[in-house]
């Protein structure tokens, strides 16, 4: 909140000789003697004010992960006032979050337009784009490539997370989730692209200052949004105004991303011990935030960098994809697609279609187009919940496992004992997964092969039934009705698991 910008210029205290300023950088050395016997080494490491504002002033980083350092009181106390403004914009469920979502989400918009219309008019911005949309056919042989597109496409969806399960139960029973299923996909690859002529008239002005190509100014990880973005405003016209406009985008961005995950936390827990905590919403809620607030204070400490990059890379990468590929076998061959296509018809309101056999690499786009001109769902679905879909994201999940390199930042190697870490850190978060399937066969009564024979069938008699319920609004559970030898042992683990509720 200066007139200045501090990571503008290389005239603070954080700064070193290795700043790269632009008057400097720009020096003349026009009265130099032509007889000279001297050379001048341009290969120094300099760094931008912008890049040495985020790691001498913000993050105050160390050498490695061996020396974390202290905690950073200022990160600190910014990483307590957002837990209690999520507190605050989650403490009375999706009753509360709903509202404020309207900001949330469509704020971000406004101001990436704003950047678009400023962005296209500086000097350079036409060359950047011309970067982004000009293909490079020559990479799509690359299997790295398509590998890092698979990962792009579970961060910006969300599949594999529980968010996007967790949001659609509060949802209606009759709303049409098959639209949505088309929709939601359409947006978000939109907004990347949207996103991305931002991004590159941005990166397309800094190569014009610089005097640089465009893919010499490009970044990865966070120095994109908290390096190279900061030093582009520091170059606009009443900076401080754009970087005002960009950091509340990224607050609401931020912000926005928390509802999702932290309403899968609370969610499982209220959904898990109803008699328990479902009429404790807002003490559940409350603990939760602030058991976040504790587990995040190893990362602001100043060595916190080096941890967020070990579990950005070990559980980002392998957990949404390990998830997804279990949904899908669950659905596809547990659960049943003939079942869960009925339980489809019965939401949408009418009978999925018989139609077309088509080849893997046009279900896309013609399941696009058959939505838009609004004809029903057909078996293509079935195919793709059975067989199509587990196999391709196990395929990218093996390919991404055997191409995977050691953790790394920057130009910084981790040692051996933080890569174990890293694989134990993205092995728990895949383990409640194995331990409820033992919890399950335990719980169950009969030989082995009885519990897991019966567990792996679904009820064969269940209607939904809608209710109003104060705290998860319309939704649809199940009913059984006269229970089959089959189901015997599912009604024993569900005898038995609410006798360990009501003991807790």
């Amino acid at each position: 909140m200066t007139s200045i910008l501090p990571w503008s210029h290389c005239n603070n205290e954080w700064n070193t000789d290795n700043c790269l300023d632009n008057s400097r950088h720009n020096a003349s050395f026009s009265n130099v003697s032509k007889e000279a016997n001297w050379s001048m080494n341009t290969n120094l490491t300099k760094m931008t004010p912008s890049e040495e504002y985020w790691k001498y002033n913000v993050l105050q980083i160390t050498s490695g992960i061996e020396d974390l350092g202290g905690i950073r009181l200022e990160l600190l106390a910014c990483l307590f006032a957002a837990w209690v403004l999520v507190f605050l914009c989650l403490f009375n469920g999706i009753k509360s979050s709903g509202k404020i979502v309207y900001v949330t989400v469509t704020f971000p918009y406004i101001v990436l337009i704003i950047f678009l219309v400023r962005a296209v008019t500086l000097p350079g911005a036409i060359e950047g784009i011309k970067f982004f949309i000009i293909p490079k056919w020559h990479n799509l042989l690359s299997t790295k490539v398509w590998g890092e597109a698979a990962v792009q496409i579970f961060f910006s969806s969300g599949a594999g997370w529980g968010a996007i399960l967790t949001m659609a139960s509060f949802n209606k029973f009759h709303h049409n989730m098959y639209r949505d299923a088309i929709i939601v996909p359409a947006i978000n690859s939109g907004t990347s692209i949207f996103a991305g002529f931002v991004t590159f008239s941005i990166l397309g002005f800094m190569a014009h200052e610089k005097g640089m190509a465009v893919e010499d100014v490009l970044t990865q990880g966070p120095g994109l949004v908290f390096m190279a973005y900061p030093e582009a405003i520091s170059r606009l016209p009443v900076s401080p105004l754009w970087a005002i406009l960009f950091f509340l985008m990224m607050l609401t961005i931020a912000i926005d991303t928390q509802f999702g995950t932290f309403e899968t936390i609370t969610s499982a827990l209220t959904d898990e011990f109803p008699k328990l905590l479902r009429k404790k919403k807002m003490l559940v809620t409350a603990g939760v935030c602030f058991l976040g607030f504790l587990l995040d204070i190893p990362l602001i400490m100043q060595g916190g960098m080096y941890i967020l990059q070990i579990v950005d890379w070990y559980c980002g990468l392998f957990t949404p994809m390990l998830v997804a590929v279990i949904e899908c076998i669950v659905i596809g061959w547990i659960y049943g697609t003939e079942q869960f296509y009925k339980d489809i018809e019965m939401m949408i309101g009418y009978t999925p279609c018989t139609g077309w056999k088509i080849c893997w690499k046009f279900i896309t786009p013609v399941v696009i187009l058959v939505t838009m001109i609004g004809y029903k769902p057909c078996t293509v679905w079935k195919i793709c919940w059975k067989f199509i879909t587990p196999v391709v994201i196990l395929v990218m999940l093996v390919f991404n496992m055997t191409q995977l390199q050691p953790v790394s930042y920057n130009h910084y190697q981790y040692p051996s004992y933080a890569i174990v870490i890293g694989w134990v850190i993205g092995m728990v978060s895949v383990a409640p997964i194995p331990l409820y399937m033992i919890k399950a066969i335990a719980c169950a009564e009969g030989s082995l092969q009885q519990r897991i024979g019966c567990l792996l069938r679904p009820i064969s008699e269940w209607e939904p039934v809608l209710r109003n319920e104060k705290n998860r609004m319309e939704t649809c559970t199940l009913t059984y009705f006269k229970p089959t030898e089959v189901d015997k042992c599912e009604l024993n683990s569900t005898k038995n698991t609410d006798e360990i509720q009501n003991i807790l």
